[in-house]
Order: C-alpha cells, then structure tokens, then sequence
C-alpha cells in the first residue's frame, strides 16, 4: 500500500518538490535525502517535460536545465532507486501526462510499484480523464493525487469524493511561483472539501515564506512548496545541499508553530 498516510502522521506535513535532474542526477538523488533529513515528510519529484504549462518561469527553467542534460523518465526512476537504497519517505511523481503516455502506463505504473512510488500528480489530467490511469494505477497501489482550484467549488464534492492520497489544494489562480501574498480564502475551500473526505488536505502554489508556512500550517494538513525550493537549486546549483537543507528545516519548523 501507498506510504502517503505516513507523511501526515506527525503534524502538519512538509512537501517539498525538485525537477529531477537538476542540475544533476546525482545532485538530485543528494538533495532528496538531504530534504528528507531536514523535514521534507513527503517529495514530490518532477519528471522534466518540455511543455509544463501549470509551472512559472522558475520551474519552467528547471525542466529546460534538465532537459539540456538529456534527463529521461528511466534517469528519473533511477533516481528513485538510489533514494530507495537510503530511505523509505512517501515519494510522489508531478509530471504531465504526455511522458506517461509516452512511456506506457502499464510499464510506467509497474516500474513506480517496483521501485516504491506512492503516488502521481498530473496537473494537465482533468477529472473527467482520470479513468485513463486510475485502474492501472491502484493495481500498482499508486494513489492518483486530485487537484482542487479556486474555481474548483462546483466540482469539489466529484473530484474529493473519488481521491486518493492527498488532496493537492492550489492556493492560487496562475501558475506555480512565489507570491508575496495568497489571498484565496483557503479556510472555505478547505472547510468544503472537509465535508466531502477524510483524506488530508495540502494547499500548495505560491507558498515561499516560514509566515506563509505558519498560516497554513494552522488550517492545512499539509504546506507544499516548489519553487522557492527549486531557486535554491538554480542559485547554488551543485553546492545547494546545505542551503536546502537550512530552508526546509525553517519551512518544516514554521509549518508546526
């Protein structure tokens, strides 16, 4: 069975995310452990694309830099091997659809069960589309994450009722980034969702700041953050461990205050 449920065992939860592949392979193997040991309670690990249309120009460059390096979907689960060897924190794929399809789903969702993937987030795969994946998916015990906007309100009950995992809450209309403020008002969302599912809820998008991180931290089972921890990586790039680490173990502190 899926790990995911471990990840919310201990408070609220840190969800950190990288793009595989930046800068390295083996840097990003290194700074997966590294999260881990700081806080990160579950990973979510990007599978690079050329067309990441939910992504800011941050994440945009991260897939771009990997892709430069040739990064393939089997690096990727190489990746998760190496991580796999030293631990056995929840470890979630965010990629689009299109590189699963690629790789086939009957290949791609045996070779997560192998190596120890929990789940998948696919941001460009509506609910209406879901069933392309869900019955391969829980054959190999990955929980298909569901996603759930701002705009989202009318179709809450249908996408909560059929999730799986975690519930991904965007905080904010746009794409993924660092947003100095998040005015959505979450507590409504999430009061809704609530009434739907017992499943944990993470808002994600924008999330930058231990501030942030305290206010949902308060409301949230779990704070996902990306791309504040992706401009880590872009700014020291191979020397990244140690400022990744000092990062998620403030993100991870203020998440629980």
């Amino acid at each position: 069975m899926s790990k995911i449920a471990n990840a919310f065992k201990n408070g609220t939860a840190f969800i950190g995310f990288l793009t595989a592949g930046d800068p390295t392979i083996d840097k990003t193997v290194e700074f997966i452990l590294a999260m881990e040991e700081a806080g990160c309670d579950l990973i979510e690990i990007g599978i690079p694309f050329s067309d990441p249309m939910a992504e800011g120009v941050v994440i945009q460059d991260a897939n771009v830099r990997a892709l430069k390096h040739n990064t393939t979907t089997d690096d990727v689960f190489d990746i998760v091997r190496r991580v796999r060897e030293k631990t056995d924190v929840p470890l979630v794929f965010l990629t689009y659809i299109n590189p699963v399809f690629f790789y086939g789903y009957e290949k791609f969702f045996k070779k997560c069960a192998e190596l120890g993937i929990d789940g998948i987030i696919s941001p460009d795969l509506p609910y209406e589309e879901k069933g392309e994946i869900a019955e391969i998916a829980k054959a190999n015990d990955v929980d298909v994450i569901s996603l759930i906007a701002p705009t989202s309100s009318e179709r809450i009950q249908m996408i909560a009722g059929d999730a799986s995992g975690f519930i991904y809450v965007v905080s904010s209309l746009g794409v993924t980034g660092m947003r100095s403020e998040i005015k959505t008002d979450l507590n409504a969302i999430l009061e809704d969702i609530r009434e739907v599912t017992d499943l944990p809820l993470a808002v994600g998008f924008g999330i930058n700041t231990p501030e942030q991180a305290k206010n949902i931290g308060k409301i949230a089972d779990g704070v996902i953050v990306g791309s504040a921890i992706v401009k880590i990586i872009e700014k020291y790039g191979e020397d990244a461990t140690e400022p990744l680490k000092e990062y998620v173990s403030s993100m991870k502190k203020a998440s629980n205050e």
